[in-house]
């Protein structure tokens, strides 16, 4: 199905961005995501709205357009891709992605040799506060993965939901990879093959202990016509054909099985992700295989979650400074 810019549609203004659809297309043709693809419109949506609101065409941006942008991506004013008012102050994060979003399209514009007002270098990115997560205790992401065989009365799900927590801290996968998880990508060995974001393919690797409690689950689960390794259950705790389960319901488990536990400190799935690579780090690895582990295009977004490991550079510091004496 080509990709079609709902941006340019309905729209009771002249102000346009130029071969918008053919870039959307070339996002497609190129294997980008259906989600991907649709953050990229709603980013440049953003723009739109903001070139119509200080009535300029886009043929005419310059620098101190892309200055004004930038203050009007930081205040309140402006305009979420539905025409709403912002209710809240973006990120400097979400606004580099929508700045990147601009990058990408005028480089596509160069690609296909189409008139551009500016250089897609000519778009800086805002700095950024580098912050240092919060990552729980061990001790916190262990009662949370045991959790569920304290707190839940029927065995299919608290073996089902011991297991996922314990796939997830075994293997760093993304929640969105573990729940479409497919039986046949698991081999004998607890290798799992992984294809991310962006189509990117890995493997995982189970512990032995995730290994362990997999094979718990798949005794009591049985055999069903489900291709996937998890599923959701119904009233006498009957399979759902052919449904996956819920993020959703997994995120409201794990904060009931936190309060449950009186733990204060917010742990969510990605919490978990960022929990394995950080203490993957504490113990010493290198920072390229954890890239490689949690399936990142880039070793900057791997850091994101590597430099919060503060205690083993602490222990490092202590280890190595020529001066410890």
């Amino acid at each position: 199905m080509a990709a079609t810019s709902r941006s340019t549609k309905n729209k009771d203004n002249n102000i346009a961005l130029p071969y918008l659809d053919d870039f959307l297309l070339s996002l497609q043709s190129n294997n980008y995501s259906q989600e991907t693809i649709y953050n990229y419109e709603r980013d440049l949506e953003v723009l739109r709205n903001f070139l119509e609101e200080i009535n300029t065409d886009f043929n005419k941006v310059d620098k101190k357009t892309i200055l004004n942008y930038k203050a009007y991506l930081t205040s309140q004013d402006r305009k979420t891709p539905i025409l709403e008012t912002g209710k809240k102050k973006l990120g400097s994060f979400s606004i580099n992605r929508m700045l990147s979003s601009l990058r990408s399209y005028l480089k596509f514009l160069i690609d296909m040799d189409y008139k551009t007002p500016i250089s897609p270098d000519m778009v800086k990115l805002v700095k950024t506060a580098r912050k240092n997560p919060r990552v729980s205790e061990f001790e916190e992401i262990v009662k949370i993965i045991e959790s569920p065989m304290q707190f839940e009365k029927k065995d299919k799900i608290a073996l089902r939901n011991r297991a996922i927590f314990e796939m997830l801290f075994s293997t760093g996968m993304r929640i969105s990879e573990l729940i479409t998880l497919k039986k046949d990508q698991i081999d004998k060995t607890g290798r799992i093959f992984i294809r991310g974001k962006g189509k990117k393919e890995r493997f995982a690797y189970l512990t032995p202990r995730a290994k362990r409690h997999l094979k718990n689950y798949f005794e009591v689960r049985g055999e069903t016509d489900s291709p996937y390794v998890f599923v959701p259950y119904r009233g006498k705790n009957v399979h759902i054909k052919d449904k996956k389960i819920s993020p959703t319901y997994l995120q409201r488990k794990i904060k009931k099985y936190r309060e449950l536990l009186g733990i204060n400190l917010p742990i969510s799935c990605h919490s978990i992700r960022h929990a394995f690579a950080t203490y993957l780090a504490e113990s010493g690895a290198n920072p390229a295989a954890i890239q490689i582990l949690l399936g990142h295009e880039s070793l900057d977004t791997t850091t994101r979650y590597v430099h919060a490991s503060d205690r083993y550079a602490e222990r490092i510091h202590r280890k190595y400074h020529p001066l410890k004496e």
